[in-house]
């Protein structure tokens, strides 16, 4: 058996569609688990941020949004859109509202915890867990929940131009 990666993965979004993380092979992907009414929720404007700078040199921010932490995210699949849409113009992909601990965690996130423990255990803490995963499937970095968009801004930049470098080389 072949070793799992990041894009043997897929999962609905919030319009119900299918979507392979395949889709997403050649990308540095962040995943984040999200909630609407969550005192960490003004990260979205964070994230759509960290999105528009960096869309073009291959990140892709896939939100995937859970009702596992003080109950905050108790509305369904189209209350969510439009409260991402309209409180903070969120335009990279939501994805279905799953569990990301427990026996019903979604499979991705069954998988980014057995790569990337937290500092006490697997568990995600809270909303707003990051997970970055590389062009080629593997989870690389792990941010906590209260790792601000802003201050993963300066390790995508240095990503990215190592990237660009090694571009360069060739």
């Amino acid at each position: 058996m072949s070793m799992q990666s990041f894009h043997d993965f897929s999962a609905k979004t919030l319009q119900g569609k299918e979507v392979s993380m395949a889709d997403f092979k050649g990308k540095k992907v962040l995943v984040v688990n999200t909630a609407s009414k969550c005192g960490l929720t003004p990260q979205f404007e964070g994230l759509e941020k960290l999105y528009k700078k960096y869309q073009d040199k291959g990140l892709v921010i896939l939100g995937f949004p859970c009702n596992q932490f003080g109950n905050q995210e108790p509305g369904d699949e189209k209350s969510i859109a439009q409260g991402c849409v309209l409180n903070y113009g969120v335009t990279f992909p939501m994805f279905a509202k799953v569990d990301v601990n427990g026996d019903n965690a979604h499979p991705i996130f069954k998988y980014l915890k057995s790569k990337l423990r937290g500092i006490f255990s697997s568990r995600i803490k809270w909303n707003f867990a990051k997970f970055l995963v590389d062009e080629k499937g593997r989870p690389v970095k792990r941010f906590s929940p209260w790792t601000k968009p802003e201050s993963i801004d300066g390790y995508l930049e240095k990503v990215f131009q190592k990237s660009s470098e090694k571009i360069a080389e060739k």
